[in-house]
């Protein structure tokens, strides 16, 4: 059950949109047990977003993850992120962060997993 929000101040065209949303998918398989069909993707673009005191082009990445995973594999999903977001957006490397946060209380369907 992963969730991915990217924020940007770029702009996301529904082109972008759908190759960003496919290769994330494909992505998250780094993480043992996850996959796209659990996988829900936001893209927020066009934010007023400002990195190291500029408005160019960058991007926040907030990944939610039901369990744990290893720090291996948390840092080859972040390297996925990263080339993702560098390839249809043209951000910079190092104008990404990628957080992670897991829990062991999920809910979906109206009960928790």
């Amino acid at each position: 059950m992963p969730f991915i929000n990217v924020k940007t101040n770029a702009s996301i065209s529904e082109k972008k949109a759908e190759a960003i949303k496919s290769a994330l998918g494909l992505s998250i398989t780094a993480i043992p047990g996850k996959s796209e069909g659990w996988l829900m993707v936001c893209l927020e673009d066009n934010k007023k977003l400002y990195f190291r005191g500029t408005d160019e082009p960058s991007a926040m990445v907030e990944v939610s993850l039901y369990g744990n995973a290893s720090d291996n594999a948390l840092s080859t999903l972040t390297s996925h992120i990263t080339g993702i977001l560098t390839d249809n957006l043209g951000i910079s490397s190092d104008r990404i962060y990628v957080s992670y946060m897991s829990t062991q209380n999920w809910g979906w369907n109206g009960s928790n997993f």
